[in-house]
């Protein structure tokens, strides 16, 4: 029997949906059990997963999924389990002609698969880890423990502590990261002078070293931040692929970040992570594991999930550096 699970598309998800993917294959330890999404989630699984992994591309137009679907059909598989809630990603599973086609009854794809389940929680919020194990349980399966586990490749870790060394950084000392974008949009970000406060202290009165981390599109922000430390800061936004940017955060002390996806990297890794929240809910994608800490404010139109703010930003902009400072220096003791 070959299997096909399709993965979610934001980095975050991806690293919550792990324990998902680890049920998949062990409630079918003889069959042939593939993995397809994003380019970048084979840097997320571990080996066993990742040689057997179907990149797929952003689907833009009908001949995008199109190609797609015939390059899934050429594998001849047997089942699909979609992680994903997407109707696109179920149709591309029919079209694709895999008879058996499982995930949750949602965004009006019910048709589209041979079995669907419903929410087990009846639409309540849940914690995005035990969301998708619902869906495994759902389809009459053994579930397994909530717990995500993150492997980093001796490669990754390797080129991180050179590419670390290389912009200058004292790897002797305990190094702090400073996440300060969020690809979601610009609601999820604390400000970039809060930021830059909060480093200003961490390396005065803690000693440690400030990396700054971030996509390509978030290298100006780094930069914004980096230009307002005392010190000196390794800046890496937009330089390190998903694996090496695995590799570096498993290197540090400390990570402090936004709601975002190398949040949740962190979190795999056991990394003491600091998270300051917006507009989104910690009771669905706040750090799973400890040791994390969790800064919210309360603010009436909470939670709104907007990616811009339309008011005045208050959630955030009620989460002051004194508050992130000292949880960040409970963590590192």
């Amino acid at each position: 029997m070959k299997i096909v699970v399709r993965t979610p598309n934001w980095v975050g998800d991806a690293v919550m949906s792990l324990p998902a993917v680890d049920a998949a294959a062990r409630n079918f330890p003889g069959a042939e059990v593939w993995t397809a999404g994003p380019s970048w989630m084979k840097d997320l699984l571990p080996d066993e997963h990742a040689g057997r992994f179907i990149p797929l591309d952003r689907t833009r137009s009908l001949g995008d999924l199109s190609r797609q679907a015939s390059t899934i059909k050429s594998f001849r598989f047997d089942a699909g389990l979609l992680l994903t809630n997407s109707f696109g990603s179920a149709l591309l599973f029919r079209r694709a002609g895999i008879p058996e086609r499982w995930g949750y009854r949602r965004d009006g794809r019910g048709f589209l698969l041979t079995k669907g389940v419903p929410r087990k929680d009846g639409g309540r919020r849940v914690h995005m880890v035990r969301y998708y194990l619902d869906l495994i349980e759902g389809l009459g399966w053994k579930a397994g423990p909530p717990e995500i586990r993150l492997s980093v490749r001796p490669a990754d870790r390797d080129r991180a502590g050179k590419i670390l060394r290389a912009a200058g950084a004292d790897l002797s000392r305990p190094l702090a990261i400073l996440n300060a974008g969020a690809s979601y949009g610009p609601a999820k970000r604390w400000p970039a002078d809060r930021f830059a406060a909060l480093g200003r202290r961490l390396a005065e009165s803690r000693g440690v070293g400030l990396v700054l981390t971030g996509t390509e599109e978030e290298a100006p922000l780094a930069e914004e931040i980096s230009a307002r430390l005392s010190r000196p800061a390794v800046n890496l936004a937009g330089r390190t692929t998903l694996g090496e940017l695995v590799g570096t955060i498993s290197l540090a002390s400390l990570f402090v970040t936004n709601d975002t996806g190398p949040m949740h990297i962190a979190n795999a890794l056991r990394v003491p992570v600091v998270a300051v929240f917006g507009p989104t809910d910690p009771a669905v994608t706040a750090p799973f594991h400890p040791p994390a800490a969790i800064l919210r404010k309360e603010a009436v139109c909470w939670p709104c999930l907007y990616r811009q703010c339309p008011y005045d930003h208050r959630c955030l902009a009620a989460v002051e550096v004194e508050d992130v400072f000292a949880a960040a220096v409970e963590l590192l003791r």
